[in-house]
């Protein structure tokens, strides 16, 4: 696939220049007077940690960018219970849905803000603006990759492997906008994680231990993870050594 354009960098008084997520999302594509109309498109938004951006079952009929922040998305089965299926940072899009209904719920882990569009205004502006249309398809396949990569870390990986591969999702996260960075921040607590890898928050808090323990990872806090050996993490995430 092509390399989508960026636009460069935007006057000092356009109400977007400060936004620090313009160049990692799709609006990026655009340039000052077209940023300048997507955005009286839209509004703002701010949501406390712990409240939810939307439920299971509401119209899908906002789309939303975040800016600020982190979400919990999950999806509450028949029974009460929860399946974690992502987390997301800033610069994440979401809203679209295959149905008119959302299938999962997004929570706010910490305080966010996100832009919101009404999807009927969001699709016609897009829809005038191919190379927009172009980044959107380009996010999309890459969370198709996300999800599939998901249902062999859910379906064929050790705990010890999941925790594993889990963390270097997040430093590749990290090393995106700060190459060489060891040091990842985990908003989402170990209940989040748990329910995410599809294993139990004891499970979660064992190997974590046990990685500290082996000199795979250094725990500053309960929400700072800092890798100290990425390559033998590498080897555990791809059951290529036996972890104990």
């Amino acid at each position: 696939m092509l390399a989508v354009p960026r636009t460069p960098s935007l006057p000092a008084d356009h109400p977007c220049a400060s936004c620090d997520i313009r160049m990692r999302t799709f609006c990026s594509v655009l340039d000052a007077a077209e940023l300048e109309k997507f955005r009286c498109q839209g509004s703002t938004a701010r949501i406390e940690a712990g409240r939810p951006l939307f439920h299971q079952g509401d119209p899908a009929d906002v789309i939303f960018n975040l800016k600020k922040g982190s979400l919990r998305l999950y999806k509450l089965l028949s029974d009460g219970r929860r399946q974690v299926t992502g987390f997301l940072f800033p610069g994440a899009f979401l809203g679209l849905a295959v149905r008119d209904e959302h299938a999962f719920s997004a929570e706010a882990i910490e305080p966010v803000e996100v832009c919101r569009y009404t999807r009927q205004r969001f699709d016609a502006f897009v829809e005038g603006h191919p190379l927009m249309e172009r980044e959107l398809y380009r996010i999309a396949a890459h969370e198709l990759a996300v999800a599939r990569e998901q249902m062999v870390l859910l379906g064929r990986k050790t705990a010890v492997e999941r925790l594993a591969t889990f963390l270097l999702s997040l430093l590749d996260r990290v090393r995106e906008h700060e190459p060489g960075a060891d040091l990842i921040a985990l908003p989402m607590n170990r209940l989040d994680i748990a329910d995410y890898l599809g294993l139990t928050k004891e499970t979660v808090s064992r190997v974590f231990t046990a990685f500290k323990t082996t000199g795979l990872i250094r725990l500053l806090a309960d929400d700072q993870v800092l890798v100290l050996d990425q390559l033998r993490l590498e080897q555990v995430a791809n059951g290529e050594v036996t972890f104990h």
